[in-house]
């Protein structure tokens, strides 16, 4: 990258960033610390090119929008990648009939209350996101499947297919109840 572009802090073109992610030996330009730490601006942007394909530029910030909406843990999972702790989330255990969850990042619409089941993983379950509002993005390793709010880019958890739960599509959404706000008033927007 040209210096000046590293010192002025300047949001990459996402055609750059796309073109930069190539992995090589399972190592991604852009996952790089180092890079992260010279072009702040660009964290607020996806390190996977599948990812920043998928997110709307209005639902783009920088880190420091983002930590001035959301928690310290809600930063550290939806912008950071983290995972709370299993069994932390109040949303784990009610299984409503009517509503939606929410982004707790760009208030979203991501899953209609119907979808969520009991798995026992320790995290809120879904079987299925609304549609358009979840994107599916594999991992660097191929072990697991990243699932992130469509909107905002903001990390949701993993989705793990074929476990065998009798739902209608025998997927399982984790999801980090961090990222997620229920509104038992709403109704899905499909």
């Amino acid at each position: 990258l040209p210096r000046s572009m590293l010192r002025a802090r300047t949001l990459l073109p996402l055609s750059l960033i796309a073109i930069s992610t190539t992995a090589v030996r399972g190592f991604s330009l852009l996952s790089s610390p180092l890079l992260k730490r010279a072009v702040p601006a660009v964290t607020a942007v996806s390190f996977n090119a599948f990812h920043v394909s998928s997110v709307k530029m209005s639902a783009m910030k920088s880190d420091e929008e983002w930590r001035s909406i959301l928690s310290p843990e809600q930063f550290s999972v939806l912008r950071g990648k983290g995972t709370e702790f299993p069994g932390s989330s109040p949303l784990n255990k009610i299984y409503p009939k009517d509503g939606v969850f929410k982004c707790a990042g760009c208030e979203a619409d991501l899953y209609a209350a119907p979808s969520k089941f009991d798995s026992g993983c320790g995290w809120p379950a879904f079987y299925e996101g609304l549609p358009g509002a979840v994107t599916e993005v594999p991992d660097a390793d191929g072990r697991r499947t990243e699932i992130v709010c469509t909107n905002c880019g903001g990390h949701l958890g993993h989705v793990f297919k074929g476990e065998g739960f009798p739902t209608p599509t025998n997927e399982r959404h984790c999801v980090n109840g961090v990222c997620l706000r229920f509104d038992e008033a709403a109704k899905p927007k499909i």
